[in-house]
């Protein structure tokens, strides 16, 4: 054999030896990207779900967009993995749809599971009116709560069009159609129809008081009249249970589950509203169009159920 042969022969082997090599790393890099593809797009197994304590915060003026927070609410009264809720509030009142809504909401909860509510700064009007459907009441000696009434604002500005010479007529189908009309003036039978409003809303008010309570409705009755009181001053009345904080709430929501001593409290998963096409092109070049119903259904809570924020201003 000659010397170009043997050249020959160890360039065949070396180009072959470089192929297989360039064949493996292919195979890898393929057995590779499948198994990429199959960690990202197969079926995972999902976590076994844990136990836990639901955790439903209530915040600021209460209007009456609670649709997801009523379906959480929902869910979670379904979920045999929740087993209980912690409550805590921090709201001067709001709408008194919104406010029955949760009531109704909690207290079918609160007939499956236990509740507990921690009172932060107010509980008050509508936000003690969420409240009393649980078992336990928490407060600090200085939150204010009860605050149990209905206020209905109808403004009069007939006098400033007479003073501007503005005439409004009001075309009716009924005599009391146009009294709840800013710009008509509010006749004596108008102020009947509102008040028998007032008075209906304030008699579920109470209702709801003195089945959560578990008290006679004269005495709260008595109670109602529109006054807050504080923490220390509503252990008195029977309108909570005990000075506490959310720590303290906690605890006792714990002793009321069997094997709930060491149970994690979670915040509640509240699915936020869908928006509109036209809302999310808005919010998406830098506008808060969003924001507006919230905004406006807050505003409009003021003037529909008596909160503490017309007695303490925040």
């Amino acid at each position: 054999m000659t010397a170009f042969n043997r050249t020959d022969d160890d360039t065949g082997a070396a180009l072959l030896r470089q192929r297989r090599r360039l064949l493996l790393w292919r195979g890898i890099a393929v057995a590779a990207l499948i198994l990429t593809m199959l960690v990202l797009f197969m079926p995972r197994r999902p976590h076994a779900p844990r136990d836990a304590i639901a955790r439903l915060e209530i915040t600021g003026v209460i209007g009456n967009r609670v649709r997801p927070t009523v379906e959480a609410i929902e869910r979670a009264g379904r979920d045999p993995h929740i087993k209980g809720m912690l409550l805590v509030i921090d709201s001067p009142g709001g709408g008194v749809t919104g406010g029955e809504a949760l009531h109704d909401a909690i207290a079918r909860f609160a007939s499956r599971k236990p509740v507990a509510v921690s009172m932060q700064g107010l509980a008050a009007s509508a936000g003690y009116m969420i409240a009393v459907p649980a078992q336990r009441l928490f407060a600090y000696p200085s939150s204010i709560t009860g605050s149990i009434g209905v206020i209905m604002m109808r403004p009069d500005a007939s006098v400033l069009l007479d003073r501007l010479g503005v005439k409004a007529e009001s075309i009716t189908s009924g005599p009391m159609k146009d009294q709840s009309q800013p710009f008509t003036a509010l006749k004596p039978e108008g102020r009947q129809m509102l008040q028998g409003i007032v008075d209906d809303l304030f008699d579920q008010f109470v209702l709801m008081v003195a089945k959560g309570r578990h008290r006679p409705i004269e005495e709260i009755r008595q109670l109602a009249d529109g006054r807050p009181y504080t923490g220390r001053q509503a252990v008195a009345l029977h309108l909570i249970d005990q000075i506490g904080d959310e720590d303290q709430a906690a605890t006792w929501l714990h002793g009321q589950i069997k094997d709930g001593k060491d149970l994690p409290v979670r915040k509640l998963a509240i699915k936020k509203p869908d928006r509109t096409m036209w809302e999310r092109l808005y919010h998406r070049f830098g506008g808060s169009l969003f924001a507006w119903p919230e905004a406006i259904d807050k505003v409009m809570a003021y003037q529909s159920l008596d909160g503490a924020v017309s007695i303490l201003p925040r």
